[in-house]
């Protein structure tokens, strides 16, 4: 899907604390805003002590949805990007509640790691404030999470998602609504041990500014201006005395501050918290504001996957160089799986551009695991792509990723389809079986030329049709077949060769 073809593009954002949509036009090479919706749904509130989301809490979140779905009615697939963060990130019946989220939607749901959510906030922020050559620092207090960023220009330098964010920072130190000077100052403590993890970094690297984003850090600069505290931003000033204030009164639901919205009340005293930890933690006298957030870096991020200049692209070529990738043997395989998919795709329904990337990407990255060792390595090759940090990736990509890789040789394990959203292992599975036929076919690394192959397939049933002169000089390769019809056929799946 190019650019030129879409009239709209539309970002959804699952946070802990509200759900955020966004319908923008394409304008040139730029995102127009023209909707928003907001909803309150308190995702990161619903989460009980054995980290489950509760019933209330997800028809809550569907009923939202629902009503997000109506809106994005009609918009094609590829041109809205629905992604959930930090409550979701450790909701164990996230997965669950993500097959029925996205069905309401009408649009698949990703969860991104918390520094891709840092680098997709930071994305939206830069574009929002005027480019310069200094760096930046961008904080981001949300629902269950404290994003910090350093960056230049577009480009985010390092990126943490720390875990604590207004609505559990808000329910662990002022459950019950009292506000006292003893709670605030140990809410700031416990806050301050968790910016110490990023602290002395920080500050080697430096930054010429501090903007912060999203709905805390917004809510709190709005009540310093209304007060008189602040003209502008976040002073530490200003912020001392909004301390001040809440201790005095004493109770969250007495709470009747200037500038201060009623769906943000009950949380407000966590973000003062967190954001009290930052400006000592990392000596902050002020920080500006920026509308930009993570839904905005959102539209960019797909824009730019749209038009071609995709992130992911460039992770995989850094992660091919980290980790000495073969290229040449890379490029091989990639061509005989794309040949494949090309043949069998229409059969299996993976024509797809997706489909094309996955396997793409999945055949340049096969043997990275190589250089931790050769026992295993696809097993070591999975590890490294499930675990990295991988900007542009959600887990789920992620996943799918590791997923191909750890698939692409030996045992062909359902166990690790398992592991995947119920509606990708259908998919995830073929192109694996796709990777698979691509590495045996090129096990001679150059030293024989892949044949020509014929292929086609049913559901569980792949026919390959390949030259008899080719067959006969090859026996390895034809042990190879045997040998892969064998494993297939116990995931329930026909491998079936003849001579062309």
């Amino acid at each position: 899907m190019s650019a030129g073809k879409l009239d709209a593009v539309a970002a959804v954002d699952l946070g802990s604390n509200s759900f955020h949509l966004v319908v923008a036009r394409v304008v040139g090479d730029s995102p127009a805003v023209v909707d928003r919706l907001r909803e309150r749904v308190r995702l990161a509130g619903g989460l009980d002590e054995h980290k489950r989301l509760d019933e209330a809490t997800m028809r809550r979140a569907l009923n939202c949805l629902e009503r997000f779905g109506e809106r994005l009615r009609g918009m094609p697939e590829g041109s809205v990007r629905a992604v959930g963060t930090s409550a979701l990130r450790v909701a164990r019946n996230a997965p669950g509640f993500l097959e029925r989220a996205s069905d309401v939607l009408g649009h698949r749901i990703e969860v991104v790691s918390g520094q891709e959510e840092a680098r997709l906030i930071y994305l939206g922020v830069a574009h929002d404030i005027a480019d310069g050559p200094q760096r930046r620092l961008v904080v981001d207090i949300g629902g269950g999470s404290t994003e910090c960023i350093l960056g230049e220009h577009y480009d985010a330098i390092l990126a943490d998602s720390l875990h604590m964010g207004c609505v559990n920072w808000s329910l662990r130190w002022f459950q019950r609504g009292l506000i006292t000077r003893e709670h605030l100052d140990q809410a700031i403590l416990e806050a301050r041990r968790e910016v110490r993890s990023l602290e002395r970094q920080y500050k080697q690297l430096g930054w010429g500014e501090a903007i912060g984003s999203s709905g805390s850090i917004l809510a709190i600069a709005e009540i310093l201006r209304a007060a008189g505290w602040c003209e502008q931003g976040i002073s530490e000033r200003g912020l001392k005395k909004l301390r001040k204030e809440l201790v005095d009164v004493g109770r969250v639901d007495r709470l009747q501050l200037p500038g201060l919205s009623e769906d943000r009340r009950d949380v407000l005293v966590g973000g003062v918290a967190i954001l009290s930890a930052i400006f000592e933690g990392l000596e902050l006298e002020h920080m500006r504001t920026s509308q930009g957030a993570m839904r905005e870096g959102l539209l960019h991020d797909l824009l730019g996957r749209i038009r071609h200049e995709d992130l992911r692209e460039r992770t995989i070529r850094s992660l091919g160089e980290r980790y000495h990738a073969d290229l040449a043997q890379a490029g091989r395989v990639q061509a005989t799986a794309l040949e494949l998919l090309q043949a069998l795709g229409a059969d299996w329904k993976l024509d797809d551009e997706q489909g094309t990337q996955f396997l793409s990407w999945a055949a340049r990255l096969h043997e990275i695991g190589l250089t931790l060792s050769h026992q295993g390595y696809h097993k070591h090759g999975a590890y490294i792509l499930e675990n990295s940090d991988l900007p542009g990736f959600s887990r789920q990509d992620q996943q799918v990723l590791a997923a191909l890789v750890r698939l692409h040789r030996r045992k062909f394990e359902s166990e690790e389809l398992e592991r995947l959203p119920a509606t990708l292992r259908r998919g995830t599975q073929q192109l694996a079986v796709i990777l698979r036929l691509a590495v045996l076919f090129n096990r001679g690394r150059g030293g024989q030329s892949a044949p020509r192959i014929a292929a086609r397939a049913q559901r569980d049933r792949i026919e390959l049709a390949l030259p008899p002169s080719w067959l006969r000089q090859n026996p390895l390769a034809r042990a190879d077949l045997e040998e892969e019809r064998l494993r297939l056929s116990e995931c329930g799946l026909e491998l079936h060769v003849d001579p062309a």
